[in-house]
């Protein structure tokens, strides 16, 4: 017999409709021969060993959000290429199943300079998406700016120029030659200026929060999973 596509071989299976056996294949709970497939259309052929996952659910797969270390050099329109299953941060607590869909359709929001590196958002969500696009410079955001050794003396009044250089950012130092940035409307480009005008050399940004999200230890080039209790 001809192959029979897996959403109506496992409709006829299991006496459901085509659309919820899709939802099952699609949500990443359909085995062909040991092998997972989320390809409704993928054919079969009458001998196929298809098994449905015991905890299957059939309800709509979601559209997801992942949160990428940028590492420093990546140009904006080179940073959805680096979120692939490999990738994935070991650091990933979110309980969400990576699912090959996860990997498509997805568009850069809070998007960084080449030259920086931090906190990224990746989302398949027109809502996540629109959220940061209308809310990012209404939203405080936190940065780690690196500067060079030498410079103006690292006193109280330095530290005044630097906040008023950046529109009123609350400023600390975190090391010698580190600079803690948190406020709102705050960006690496608007930064790396009020450093500058400041008499200090900048050597690396990177951002380390957006909102209530923070980058935490995750490492340049990986990424992991938006939680569903995490709110920008």
């Amino acid at each position: 017999m001809e192959p029979t596509r897996l959403d109506k071989r496992l409709s006829a299976l299991l006496g459901i409709p085509r659309g919820e056996a899709r939802r099952y294949i699609e949500g990443g709970w359909v085995s062909v021969n040991g092998e997972v497939v989320e390809q409704p259309q993928r054919p079969v052929d009458e001998s196929a060993v298809i098994v449905v996952a015991e905890q299957a659910s059939d309800d709509k797969a979601e559209r997801v959000t992942m949160l990428l270390h940028k590492p420093a050099g990546v140009a904006a329109e080179a940073l959805c290429a680096l979120i692939s299953s490999d990738s994935r941060s070991e650091l990933d607590a979110s309980g969400t199943r990576p699912l090959q869909r996860h990997f498509h359709g997805l568009q850069l929001a809070a998007a960084l300079p080449a030259s920086d590196s931090g906190l990224v958002v990746v989302s398949q969500d027109p809502a996540t998406l629109a959220h940061l696009q209308r809310n990012l410079g209404r939203t405080e955001q936190e940065y780690l700016i690196e500067v060079a050794e030498g410079g103006p003396e690292r006193g109280p009044w330095l530290m005044a120029r630097l906040q008023h250089e950046s529109g009123g950012a609350k400023v600390s130092w975190q090391s010698e030659q580190r600079l803690r940035f948190a406020g709102k409307g705050l960006t690496g480009k608007g930064l790396r200026v009020a450093v500058s005008a400041a008499g200090l050399q900048v050597a690396a940004v990177r951002r380390l929060r957006i909102g209530r999200v923070a980058l935490g230890p995750l490492p340049p080039g990986q990424w992991r999973y938006l939680g569903s209790d995490e709110r920008f």
